[in-house]
């Protein structure tokens, strides 16, 4: 593989042009999509939250869909690239026509925490950057005010969140509002790389943003609570119609929910007898729950205090890299190096940030641990480093990020899926497995923990969301059997499983979209393999699938099987 500094050797084609000049455009209606990325634009300001700003990035979306209808591709990468832009922007207008913007309201990826969680991107090593966060800062009321607007426009037109998810986000709005929150954490401890001070007048700049931010997000919890809170809706679940909107959101693929929902069923069976004959490796005899019993009373598999879970995940991190780029994946250079993080917040959670494209910000996982929460089980989470570093996320999206010689920006760092992406990491968890590197029975059951739990999703989401019978006869789903239903298959914290609950309510589609993910990946090996037949190697697949960036799933199918 080519430096990452070695200028492309395919030439860009018009349809490479105007992906280009997408992500112009797309930084420029929305600066976070330049913090996201690493590129120049107007660091310190916020997409319009208003209707009016819904508005012209629809109407962007249509211009380019009308440059791509009449653009003819001239290799396969042109073909994908077509193919998945024009997708997501189709996708996107439909979602507009659907008034989705007006109900944007849930726990974990809404508007009401995307407005904060930008400061983790922002760069902090000079007085440029931190006056650049100021502006930031003083940015974040009028990004709340348009966010408020666009809500009361969903009120007018009767389309409202469910009120779950907006007394839910309100507790976590009302966090940031607290002179104790994390826009005061964040700027009373800011300072320059090594620990250089900061001018006086800039650190009143920042003290007043931390104010304005903080009062900004007591005006939302407000609003949430007396205003949207009694006029939104009391269902959870959101209906076909809309379901089949965000699966395609999340897939970048169009499933039969029916077939699916059944599969889930039986994939999640088929998990409990696995991880059932793993518990008896554990302790011979025993059920799941006692062998997780036997496994959460060993000292020696404990870590108390974040600090000692992030030495962990770096120490496993960078040995899993370190090996595995010496046997069985080509890992350049500069994707060689993640960070593993503890985030800045309490929500719950954890997730991977790409590295911008030079690299100067490399990749990152985060783990934003719940308030209360001191201790943690490595054989829980051995397989959540390499879900979410090598051979997972950061493998695949750090790649695409690097092979600059293929792929344009947006592929490169904007384009793909959910399903893309999340299911490419559950088919690293069971590759981990088969290259012998989770041997110990406890680090097994950690995984099948983890792929039990992602089965389920699938049969609760479906399940809540279109309305099915639940499993037990009594009636259609309901969030309390939701709730019942995780606890049957989770083997966490009971604060963990609500805020996971209430996260599937709120965000359609997203949460089946790791084992949906994971199965098309799946099925696509092995209709390549067996199209292959003596030819096969499974390196040479991986590299082809990864060299693609990030795509829908569809257009995985269609790029791997020229179907």
């Amino acid at each position: 593989m080519s430096d990452s500094t070695t200028p492309s050797s395919r030439p860009s084609t018009p349809i490479d042009a105007i992906a280009e000049k997408w992500v112009v455009t797309l930084a420029d209606l929305d600066p976070d999509v330049a913090n996201w990325v690493g590129i120049p634009g107007r660091l310190g300001e916020y997409a319009d939250y208003s209707p009016a700003g819904h508005e012209a990035q629809l109407a962007a979306g249509n211009a380019v869909i009308a440059e791509l209808e009449a653009a003819a591709p001239v290799d396969e990468v042109d073909v994908a690239t077509k193919t998945d832009l024009l997708a997501e922007l189709r996708l996107s207008a439909e979602a507009h026509a659907a008034k989705l913007h007006e109900r944007d309201v849930n726990v974990i990826a809404s508007p009401a925490q995307g407005i904060r969680e930008v400061f983790d991107l922002m760069p902090t090593a000079t007085e440029g950057d931190w006056a650049t966060i100021a502006e930031k800062l003083g940015n974040v009321p009028g990004a709340v005010a348009g966010y408020i607007e666009t809500l009361r426009q969903g009120i007018a037109d009767g389309v409202v969140p469910a009120r779950r998810q907006v007394i839910e986000t309100a507790t976590g709005v009302r966090r940031h509002a607290d002179p104790l929150g994390f826009f005061f954490d964040f700027t009373s401890s800011a300072a320059l790389e090594g620990g250089g001070e900061l001018p006086g007048s800039l650190k009143a700049e920042l003290k007043k943003g931390a104010e304005a931010s903080a009062d900004a997000y007591a005006q939302l919890a407000e609003f949430f609570e007396l205003e949207l809170a009694p006029k939104a809706g009391e269902q959870d679940g959101v209906g076909r119609d809309i379901y089949a909107l965000q699966s395609r959101r999340f897939l970048g693929a169009q499933i039969d929910f029916d077939e699916t929902y059944e599969w889930g069923i039986d994939e999640l069976a088929r998990m409990v007898e696995e991880q059932t004959r793993i518990a008896g490796e554990i302790v011979p005899g025993a059920s799941v729950e006692e062998a997780v019993a036997f496994l959460e009373a060993d000292e020696s598999n404990k870590l108390h205090g974040t600090e000692a879970l992030q030495r962990w995940m770096q120490e496993l991190s960078d040995r899993a890299v370190a090996e595995l780029s010496a046997t069985h994946f080509d890992i350049p250079d500069p994707v060689k190096k993640l960070e593993c993080m503890i985030a800045p917040t309490q929500e719950g959670g954890i997730y991977y940030t790409s590295p911008n494209d030079d690299f100067s910000r490399p990749g990152r996982m985060w783990w934003s641990v719940p308030e209360g929460v001191t201790e943690f089980d490595t054989w829980r989470e051995t397989t959540t480093v390499y879900h979410e570093g090598v051979p997972g996320h950061h493998l695949q999206l750090g790649q695409a990020v690097y092979n600059r010689a293929m792929l344009n920006t947006w592929r490169r760092s904007l384009a793909g899926t959910s399903g893309h992406a999340e299911g490419w990491a559950l088919y690293a968890e069971r590759l981990m497995d088969e290259l012998g590197y989770l041997e110990k029975p406890a680090d097994r059951l950690g995984m099948l923990d983890g792929q039990r739990m992602r089965a389920a999703r699938v049969v609760l989401d479906i399940g809540v969301h279109l309305g099915k019978p639940n499993l037990d006869g009594s009636g259609a789903w309901t969030a309390d059997d939701a709730l019942t239903f995780m606890r049957a298959n989770v083997n966490m914290n009971d604060s963990f499983i609500r805020f996971e609950v209430n996260r599937y309510l709120g965000w359609p589609g997203q949460a089946p979209s790791y084992k949906v993910g994971q199965r098309i990946w799946e099925q696509l090996r092995d209709e390549v393999k067996r199209r292959e037949g003596a030819a096969w190697n499974i390196k040479a697949f991986h590299k082809r699938a990864l060299d693609l960036g990030g795509v829908g799933l569809d257009t995985l199918r269609a790029s791997l099987l020229g179907a």
